[in-house]
């Protein structure tokens, strides 16, 4: 995080024992789990609502006159409530529940079919995932529109003078992560919603990756649209949230048809139902909805401040004991950066060196993590990622460490 942050203390002893997961062994060792930023893991008070959810109340909702449906109804409806008050949408309505990140920008790309035209321009950020680059292209293929992107420089920063330069008032449409997956870079998304409305363009904010360690308050950012999803905020896999603006939402066609999306249906003519419904076609994930609910709560029990002043704490003891390996090289070395930590070793493939994390029970992730074009831009083919939650410590940081060395010496 920006080194603004205060440290403030966490019990994370006391922290750790709410993650059942946490007790594992791997390969004859204590679990290190630094693979959050693929998704985080899940406490018993959510685990406990998942269960009681599939004891007490599994029933279809808002269709049935019945208790169980009645119950559920009400157990989904308030998750809804809660994550309205965790971003501060102004409306309920405005929380469309999704199977994840993915789904919500598939959504709004899909909706803007119908809205884009020839010589329409989309910015995307070179910092972006797949998820965030692949519907815009097939979104441009579509309608004829021209996708631009914000370029990065060498700490995997955005440029941001290039993307003033790339404004227009042929731009309709910016979409841009909070923080990047590969990098941890923290974007100014402030300053680029400002930008872009300037110019009359929409904003899509990707915020997979910040929701874990911020609480973005989408009515101050003012941003059009932003999604993420819960397994990356001690929820379950398989649900998540686009927030749009009312009158967005309401220009845009529902991406799916069937059940509950509709007013009235003939085979004349189907009229759709009101946001949210709207775009929530067939039986929703109800358990993880109502999961998704307990793992926000969960969250702010904890305290955003708090985690950040943590997180950060451990991304500066972590980059300063990496750092003194020789050989190793960090990538993303933004100002304004969350706990993240790509790097590779000279002459080593990251992937040899996750698979002797591993038999260590040392969790890392290897590859490209869905961001190839950063790859490419570092000409490398991907990073050893070492990502950290508020239930990590510094005792494991330190066994990493061992272990990268340990790597090493055997492959070098």
């Amino acid at each position: 995080m920006s080194n603004t942050v205060s440290h403030i203390n966490l019990d994370v002893d006391e922290i750790r024992k709410d993650f059942p997961i946490l007790n594992r062994e791997i390969n004859g060792k204590p679990l290190i789990y630094f693979d959050n930023a693929a998704t985080s893991q899940t406490p018993k008070q959510v685990i406990d609502v998942i269960v009681d959810y599939y004891s007490n109340y599994n029933a279809n909702i808002h269709r049935g006159v019945h208790t169980l449906s009645q119950e559920a109804t009400d157990l989904y409806e308030a998750a809804r409530l809660k994550i309205q008050k965790h971003f501060n949408t102004k409306h309920s309505y405005e929380v469309i529940l999704t199977s994840g990140t993915t789904h919500g920008i598939n959504l709004v790309a899909n909706g803007f079919s119908t809205l884009l035209k020839k010589n329409d321009e989309v910015l995307v950020s070179a910092l972006e995932h797949h998820s965030n680059i692949v519907p815009w292209q097939m979104l441009c293929e579509r309608t004829g529109a021209s996708l631009k992107v914000i370029p990065m420089n060498e700490h995997g920063e955005l440029i941001m003078s290039e993307y003033e330069t790339l404004l227009s008032e042929r731009t309709k449409l910016v979409f841009v992560n909070h923080i990047s997956n590969a990098l941890g870079t923290i974007n100014p998304i402030e300053q680029i919603i400002k930008k872009a409305h300037d110019v009359g363009a929409a904003v899509l904010v990707d915020g997979a990756q910040s929701c874990p360690h911020i609480k973005p308050d989408v009515q101050a950012l003012d941003v059009d649209f932003y999604v993420t999803s819960a397994h990356k905020m001690c929820g379950p896999t398989g649900i998540g949230m686009l927030y749009g603006k009312e009158e967005w939402l309401n220009k845009l066609p529902p991406y799916q048809g069937g059940g509950e999306m509709i007013d009235e249906v003939t085979f004349e003519k189907t009229t759709y139902a009101e946001l949210p419904h709207k775009f929530e076609a067939g039986t929703p994930n109800i358990c993880g909805g109502i999961a998704f609910g307990a793992a926000v709560d969960y969250m702010n029990t904890i305290g955003f401040d708090a985690i950040a002043a943590y997180e950060y704490e451990l991304l500066n003891y972590a980059t300063n004991k990496l750092t003194q390996i020789e050989g190793l090289k960090i990538y993303g070395t933004a100002k304004e950066k969350t706990s993240v930590i790509s790097f590779n070793i000279e002459g080593i493939h990251p992937y040899d060196i996750g698979t002797i994390l591993d038999k260590m029970g040392i969790a890392v992730r290897t590859g490209h993590h869905c961001a190839q074009p950063i790859m490419d831009f570092f000409k490398i083919p991907g990073t050893v990622r070492a990502s950290f939650a508020f239930y990590n410590t510094k005792t494991e940081i330190d066994t990493l460490v061992e272990g990268v060395k340990k790597a090493k010496l055997m492959l070098s």
